[in-house]
């Protein structure tokens, strides 16, 4: 009998568990040290990340996370229990992350549903309840969870048992999944964690696509289609980190973040937070792009048009307003020339529309901010090579 109410807690723990609720109700903002600084990771670099994350504004704007990658780890004790590279991190991992959280962030963490990270350190494949009380001892608030070295594992149930081991532990904890979109995360992960990967690897490239499989921005952004209907708030589609700032042009750099605001994304920053140019630090800490990307309504944007190199994106924003994103892909500058009157925008997955012959609305230039016009005439623009018009729509009322 007493097996048997055993056998029954822990079925219980597994059937009932689910995610914190609520800790994503945007998509996340943040930093993580993988793009720029791959494993040369230490509690010095964090620190001064976390610092210029507040000198340089972007705190203001909205970022909250600091974020270490891989390479943090250093041995599993006699009782399984993981402590950080002592010399990388002497002070210890909780040290950091009472520091951070004093300047008013929060603080995340990485690990790996396998035997080992992707850079062979340990994983937590087998710990995941011990992984999961000490990130709670620590104080983690976001944990990004990694997919190398997992074998046969089955992706859904590595991700549940690590889900399960964060609420057993008791402390609220971003789950970011991790495993590229190969086991359709969109489909099983809602309940599982509050953001998933749906591609390979970023780099810092504007239209590539490597042989080892890491995917430019243009690249990404095609692999979007079709999955919008599985986002929205505590729930989002991930197509990986930013690259603003990391060798693509200032055009590139704008692009990227503009689109990744138009798809309500993740916006985790991957540079020197420490060293960037004014360029850099304006497209990281525009707010009025920002907004689109956190705006409360949490739709992800669409595709509406594309025609010789010039995508028309749209996106439900609340209160009816709407954003809007020229995109040119070409290395030549297009000309625009928008008759809003003669297009219905119709958002059949969430049931929102946009009629310009029966409501007129304001239009606001996000990246010039500035008021330019208004729907009842046709919009003319110039978007440069590998760059962006990015636009508001108000309606007036």
């Amino acid at each position: 009998m007493k097996k048997l109410l055993v056998v029954f807690f822990f079925l219980s723990m597994y059937i009932f568990a689910q995610k914190f609720e609520g800790l994503a109700k945007t998509p996340p903002m943040g930093w993580n040290s993988w793009n720029k600084f791959g494993c040369n990771v230490s509690e010095d670099l964090i620190r001064q990340m976390a610092d210029a994350m507040v000198a340089s504004g972007m705190k203001d704007a909205g970022y909250q996370y600091i974020v270490i990658d891989d390479c943090w780890h250093g041995y599993r004790d006699s009782l399984g229990f993981i402590h950080p590279d002592p010399n990388r991190f002497p002070s210890g991992i909780k040290a950091l992350a009472d520091y951070i959280h004093s300047k008013g962030l929060k603080f995340g963490i990485y690990s790996d549903a396998g035997w080992e990270t992707c850079q062979s350190k340990p994983g937590s494949r087998g710990h995941e309840y011990q992984d999961a009380l000490t990130y709670a001892k620590w104080g983690v608030d976001y944990l990004k969870y990694d997919w190398c070295n997992t074998g046969k594992l089955n992706a859904k149930e590595a991700y549940i048992t690590m889900r399960n081991a964060l609420q057993a532990a008791g402390r609220p904890i971003v789950f970011s999944i991790c495993e590229w979109g190969k086991n359709k995360p969109w489909e099983w992960a809602k309940d599982v964690g509050h953001l998933w990967r749906t591609t390979p690897d970023i780099i810092a490239c504007f239209d590539c696509d490597l042989k080892d499989g890491s995917l430019g921005i243009l690249q990404i952004l095609d692999r979007e289609a079709g999955l919008r209907i599985y986002s929205g708030p505590d729930h989002w589609n991930d197509p990986d980190m930013l690259e603003v700032g990391n060798g693509m042009s200032v055009n590139e750099d704008r692009a990227h973040f503009s689109m990744w605001c138009m798809l309500a994304a993740p916006l985790i920053a991957g540079n020197d937070l420490s060293n960037m140019t004014d360029e850099t630090k304006e497209i990281l800490t525009n707010k009025e792009v920002i907004s689109v990307d956190q705006d409360s309504l949490g739709i992800q944007g669409f595709r509406y048009s594309e025609e010789d190199g010039l995508e028309i994106w749209f996106k439900p924003l609340k209160d009816d307003n709407w954003a809007v994103c020229f995109l040119n892909r070409t290395t030549n500058p297009i000309d625009i020339n928008f008759a809003w009157r003669e297009h219905r925008i119709v958002d059949s997955v969430f049931n929102k529309v946009a009629d310009f012959k029966t409501t007129t609305y304001k239009i606001r230039d996000l990246w010039v901010k500035k008021d330019i016009g208004r729907t009842n005439k046709d919009f003319t623009e110039v978007v440069p090579a590998h760059d962006v018009v990015m636009l508001r729509l108000s309606p007036i009322k």
